[in-house]
Order: C-alpha cells, then sequence, then structure tokens
C-alpha cells in the first residue's frame, strides 16, 4: 500500500514519486513521473544504488523485478516476493542537465509467525502454580499479544526483543489453577499491521485434577411409611470418581429387596421404619475421598380423615337475661330457625311480650 504523502519538483521538472509500505512477500509498483520532458531518459536504482530499470532497459538480474510501463514521462516497476532485505530508500533520476532526483522509501512489513503456547503442564492439579508462555517471532514492528480466558480477554506481561530487524515477542500469563479452570481455553491472539484478514492465534485446554465433592439428594422432602424413595449420590471429581459405596450406620448396606444400590442411587421401593437411620455416600479417586450423610427418618403415614370444608357454626352467647324460668337447656324455636338442644338461649323479649298480650285479652271476654 502507498503513503500519501510526495516528493515533488520545481515547476514539474523534478520526478514525482510516492512512499510505499508492502507486507513481506507482497509486491510493490513503484512509479516515477515528470509533467514535462524532452525526450529525456528516466531511471529507478535500489538503496544500494544500483539500477534497476533505465527507461525500458532492465539493468539488474533480478527475476523480481519487472518494467510495467515505460515512457518519457513515465517509468514504473514492480518488484514481487518483498523481502526485509528490500526495504530502503529508491531514487528515481530525471536525466537533464543537471540530473534531477526524487526518492520514495520502501518500508516492508514483518509478518509474524503463528504463536505458540508454552508453559502448559497435563494435566496440572488443582492449586499447581502455572505459567502459559505465548511466543510470536519474525513482526515488523513488533506485535501485540492478547490473552483470552474462553471469551473474556485477561491481561498478560509483555516482553519484546528485537531479532535484526524483526522482532520476537512473548506474553506471559501467571495463575494458581483450580477446579473452575478445568475445561477452560486459554488463547493467545497476535494483533499487527500486517495481518489484514483472520489474526493468528493459538489454543491450550487446561486439564485439572482434583479430588471429588459429594453431595446427596432425596427424591422425598418428608419421607412416609409405604413410600418409594431414591437417594442420589451426586460425585464431582477429575478423575471421575466412580464407582461409590454406600453404607447405613456404618455398615453394609442390608440386602433387602425394598433396598436396591444401582451404581450412585440407592432405592427403597417401600419405605417402612427399619429403615430409619444414617446413611453415607463416599467417593474416592486418586486425589482423596469425600463423603456425605443424609439421616432418614420414615414418618407415619397420614391417617386421620381431612379436615371438613364447611365453615364451622359459631354458638350464640347465652342471655343471662331470661324470664318465665325457661331453662337454658330447653329447645327454643323462633319462627321458622330452630336452634339445637343444649344451646342455653332464653326466650327472647319480644316473645314474651307477646304471651302477656294474648293472656290479657283472654281474660277481658
Amino acid at each position: 500500500m502507498a503513503s500519501k504523502g510526495k516528493v515533488r519538483g520545481v515547476s514539474g521538472q523534478y520526478p514525482l514519486v510516492q512512499n510505499m509500505t508492502v507486507t513481506e512477500g507482497g509486491t510493490a509498483n513503484m512509479t516515477c513521473r515528470v509533467e514535462y520532458n524532452d525526450n529525456t531518459s528516466l531511471q529507478w536504482s535500489n538503496p544500494a544504488q544500483q539500477t534497476l530499470f533505465f527507461g525500458d532497459k532492465k539493468a539488474l538480474r533480478d527475476n523480481r523485478i519487472e518494467l510495467i510501463h515505460a515512457s518519457w514521462s513515465e517509468l514504473t516497476i514492480s518488484i514481487s516476493d518483498i523481502t526485509l532485505s528490500d526495504e530502503g530508500m529508491y531514487t528515481c533520476s530525471l536525466f537533464t542537465m543537471p540530473v534531477r532526483t526524487a526518492k520514495a522509501y520502501l518500508t516492508v512489513l514483518g509478518v509474524p509467525k503463528k504463536p505458540e503456547i508454552d508453559g502448559l503442564t497435563k494435566p496440572a492439579l488443582e492449586g499447581d502454580h502455572v505459567t502459559l508462555t505465548c511466543i510470536t517471532q519474525g513482526s515488523k514492528p513488533a506485535a501485540d499479544l492478547r490473552w483470552f480466558r474462553n471469551e473474556k480477554e485477561v491481561k498478560g506481561a509483555k516482553e519484546v526483543n528485537a531479532s535484526g530487524k524483526t522482532f520476537t515477542v512473548r506474553s506471559s500469563l501467571n495463575m494458581y489453577v483450580d477446579r473452575n479452570d478445568d475445561g477452560v481455553a486459554y488463547t493467545c491472539k497476535v494483533d499487527h499491521v500486517a495481518l489484514t484478514q483472520t489474526p493468528q492465534q493459538a489454543t491450550e485446554v487446561l486439564e485439572v485434577h482434583y479430588p471429588p465433592r459429594v453431595d446427596i439428594i432425596s427424591s422425598l422432602t418428608v419421607p412416609q411409611e409405604g413410600q418409594y424413595l431414591k437417594l442420589e449420590c451426586v460425585s464431582i471429581g477429575n478423575p471421575s470418581p466412580d464407582p461409590v459405596t454406600w453404607t447405613k450406620d456404618g455398615a453394609e448396606i442390608p440386602d433387602l429387596d425394598r433396598m436396591i444400590v444401582e451404581g450412585r442411587e440407592l432405592t427403597f421401593t417401600s419405605l417402612n421404619k427399619t429403615d430409619n437411620g444414617t446413611y453415607r455416600c463416599e467417593a474416592t479417586n486418586h486425589l482423596g475421598a469425600s463423603r456425605a450423610e443424609y439421616v432418614l427418618y420414615v414418618y407415619d403415614f397420614p391417617t386421620t380423615p381431612p379436615p371438613s370444608t364447611t365453615p364451622p357454626l359459631h354458638p350464640i352467647p347465652p342471655d343471662t337475661t331470661a324470664l318465665l324460668g325457661t331453662h337454658a337447656s330447653d329447645p327454643t324455636v323462633i319462627g321458622n330457625r330452630g336452634v339445637c338442644g343444649g344451646g342455653n338461649l332464653p326466650p327472647p323479649v319480644s316473645l314474651i311480650a307477646d304471651w302477656l298480650l294474648f293472656l290479657l285479652l283472654l281474660f277481658r271476654r
């Protein structure tokens, strides 16, 4: 690719050229122009002042250098398979009296090599200190290295060393690993101006070994007689702790048809009170052992009838102003509403008044 800067002459009599930037392995097309020329030749020469082309005549035996266009006003050549040694100041000369020249600088970008990750020991043990180092060589200018833990970027320590015209770049990650790092992918990506498409990268997946952890999961919250119960021993470790061991109250599981041990599961097909006890599951790998306990208490199966959904009747408080010697235990009828015997209710005052009025009218006759 060409830079925008130009080296211009005076009154159009100096050659016009452009600085160039090309990626290693690419092609540089170098053009020299003049606005006015009275049949005077143009010439390109390299940083070593070796003539490449004089007009349309090739002067240097190099199969990478070819003529693109030659006229009195323009001389364009191409240099293919560019290497770092091609970098430098190129000169276009206009052979007037005196000779007039213009200079163009060719910058060559060194392409960084595919990175490599060193320092990974497989497998690592939980608690180990691990240093991952990413290395890339051949970049110019120095490349940038970026670390990713899965998809999240993390910061590394960068080191740059020059080697001739190119650079070797290192970036290191220091960490203490635990079980959460098992299966995590660490990726080192190279960022560089010469990488215009997919960036160079390398990935390593951590393998971390750790002792097991155990938990027991019950299929019932409140176990009751006659119910089906499954206890599952969930063990997590690397390597996988398989098989697991079940015990009851420190002894082997009773040999009963109702109790079935299948791998990590302990099943009770029909619970009863004799199943009460402390059940332990233990898992082991080469790094250690872990155990969990479950205290089983079998409750009676409920036999009482369910509570009625009919709202309860609330008795009316007794009236202490009962008249005419009515006993509290006598049943009383008020209109068509009945109050069950034993309600302890005296007759209402309005009913007594009605009886007195009836007797008064009867005696007047």
